[in-house]
């Protein structure tokens, strides 16, 4: 259980970082995610090559990952275009911190998790700061956030069932990384033009390795702590990265009404705290 709340925390450093990079890019702000992914997918398909070619993986793992790669699809279009129309100290925590909740859901009833009294009320809690949060925010850029959520935590349940479905856990990282990054091409390409495309991604390809290298790391240490810890306290403890998100938003993007935000970040992180006590 300890290495599972490392890397959870971890991830949630890293996690908050590269979306603050993603919110405060310039241009079009689904290709500098797009960019993100297939930098990412670029990376980890040879990586995968050998990986199979050496130790193998089932196809259960393949399945879940294409299935956890078309759902990926709207969470990063949704995301990008929350990012767009409102502030990151909003639009990160309430589809961050939804998406644990509903993936804790998700986990008890797809997976057979089980979370204790304690641990359910902590994310009630959590719950309740992210309606505190929301309170007064843009109604649009904020329904974009919870249809995020939404997917976060059904991917986030899919992940959570591929990773228990085949003992090879590195391999399905990979595989997920590289089902994004075909899936989020090909959506990309419909949506906009190939010269956009590659005019982003030869402009911005540093920018797009470093966070596309930071995508793989921070996904791979949560899906190594699902093995060792339940979906919704893995979940839950990733979206301590609201708490950064909130100080970003007032520190380095002047983002307003930073008070209320900061209170409302406190809380989620009380629920989090509760989490881990009661867990």
């Amino acid at each position: 259980m300890l290495l599972a709340t490392i890397l959870a925390l971890a991830a949630a450093v890293m996690h908050a970082g590269w979306n603050l990079v993603a919110k405060r890019a310039d241009g079009d702000r689904y290709l500098v995610l797009w960019a993100q992914f297939f930098a990412a997918g670029l990376m980890t398909l040879p990586l995968l090559v050998g990986y199979q070619l050496i130790w193998g993986m089932p196809w259960q793992g393949y399945m879940w990952a294409s299935i956890s790669g078309c759902v990926h699809v709207p969470y990063m279009w949704l995301l990008a275009r929350a990012y767009s129309l409102g502030d990151f100290s909003i639009s990160y925590p309430v589809a961050r911190g939804g998406g644990a909740a509903l993936a804790a859901t998700g986990g008890v009833i797809a997976l057979g998790d089980h979370l204790s009294l304690p641990a359910v009320l902590g994310i009630g809690i959590v719950v309740c700061g992210l309606i505190l949060l929301a309170y007064g925010a843009h109604g649009r850029s904020l329904g974009l956030a919870l249809l995020a959520a939404v997917s976060i935590g059904l991917y986030s349940t899919i992940d959570g069932k591929g990773v228990r479905a085949t003992p090879e856990v590195i391999g399905f990282v990979l595989a997920t990384m590289c089902a994004g990054a075909i899936t989020n091409t090909t959506f990309a390409l419909i949506i906009r033009k190939p010269a956009d495309m590659s005019s982003m991604f030869l402009a911005n390809w540093w920018r797009a390795f470093v966070t596309g290298l930071a995508t793989v790391v921070t996904y791979g240490m949560v899906l190594v702590a699902f093995t060792y810890a339940p979906i919704g306290y893995v979940t839950a403890l990733r979206e301590s990265s609201v708490v950064l998100a909130a100080l970003a938003g007032w520190r380095l993007l002047g983002e307003g009404d930073h008070r209320r935000r900061l209170t409302a970040a406190a809380v989620v992180f009380a629920g989090l705290v509760v989490l881990v006590v009661g867990r």
